[in-house]
This record gives C-alpha cells, sequence and structure tokens, in this order.
C-alpha cells in the first residue's frame, strides 16, 4: 500500500469481527510506532496492551461509557513517560512528551491499516482511572486507548478542510 493511500484510507473503526489479532500482529504495530520521531531521539513512548475482558470493560467505562471498545480483541493504551522527557525541563514533561507519542500513535495507526485491521484513536476518559485501572505510574500518562481488531464496518471519508484553508504565509493570517 502507498503511504498517501494509505493516510488518505485509514479510517476510525468503532465495531470489529470475532477475529482475533495476533501476538505477531501487536509486536508488529508496536514497533512502526518505535519508529516516530521524537525530541532528542528520547523515545518516551510506552505501551500497555490489554486482552483481558474485564479490564476492556473498566477501561470502556473510563472512556465514557465508550462500551464498543470492548469487541476489539486487542486495546493498546499508548503512555507517554514525562520521566524521559525531562531532560528539556517543563517544556518537555507537558508538551514533547505529549507530541512523540501521538507521533508514535499515528505510525501504530498505519501499521494497523497496512495489516488490515482497524483501530480507533480514543482521547476522551478519565485520565486518573486509566492510570489506577493499569496501575500506570506517576510520571507516566496515558495519551490514548486504541481499539484494534477486525472491521466489522468501513466508515465513509470524513471531510476535511481545504488545504487552502490550513497553509498560511509566514506573517500568518
Amino acid at each position: 500500500m502507498d503511504l498517501f493511500e494509505a493516510i488518505k484510507t485509514r479510517r476510525s473503526v468503532r465495531s470489529f469481527t470475532s477475529k482475533d489479532v495476533t501476538d505477531d500482529q501487536v509486536v508488529k504495530i508496536i514497533e512502526a510506532a518505535t519508529w516516530a520521531p521524537s525530541a532528542g531521539n528520547l523515545q518516551p513512548w510506552e505501551f500497555i496492551v490489554v486482552r483481558n475482558e474485564e479490564t476492556k470493560r473498566k477501561l470502556a467505562r473510563a472512556a465514557l461509557n465508550q462500551d464498543w471498545l470492548v469487541e476489539a480483541p486487542v486495546v493498546i493504551v499508548a503512555c507517554a513517560n514525562e520521566k524521559r522527557s525531562s531532560w528539556y525541563g517543563e517544556r518537555g514533561r507537558t508538551l514533547y512528551c505529549i507530541c512523540d507519542t501521538s507521533a508514535a500513535i499515528q505510525n501504530l495507526l498505519l501499521a494497523v491499516h497496512a495489516l488490515g485491521l482497524g483501530a480507533c484513536w480514543i482521547g476522551a476518559f478519565h485520565e486518573d482511572e486509566v492510570s489506577s485501572i493499569l496501575r500506570i505510574p506517576r510520571g507516566v500518562r496515558p495519551i490514548a486507548i486504541i481499539p484494534i481488531g477486525y472491521p466489522a464496518e468501513h466508515p465513509r471519508p470524513p471531510e476535511r478542510r481545504p488545504v487552502k484553508d490550513v497553509i498560511h504565509s509566514e506573517r500568518y493570517g
């Protein structure tokens, strides 16, 4: 699959078949995530792989009752390790680690799509609750909950703002 095709055809999938996702697929997906750029090559990302049904139910509740995520055979919680980015001080802890982890999440989503799987980036959740459910240590922040599986739906492309509306000169405006 061509990169530009992958970018344009990837969709947020919220319904999955019962077919399992293999451990080899999960490793391949996370490996793709780790090739994302990061400030100072500090690589502040951490990934928690969840397959347990009860844990997925708890995560769904923490994610504002998005119960559909329990259908996914695997859920990956992408986290930003603030300590790894602390070399850059406050900006590293509060911004770079989140930006870097977000870049890794985009790689992960494209890898999922390239493997014929579907996923959705869930950012709406109670962070403290997710941290408690997964016993995530202080200084490591959950950034996204990502259910992954074989898609049972094929959503239409969402509308996008025209490129001319998002390009600005160096004198913004």
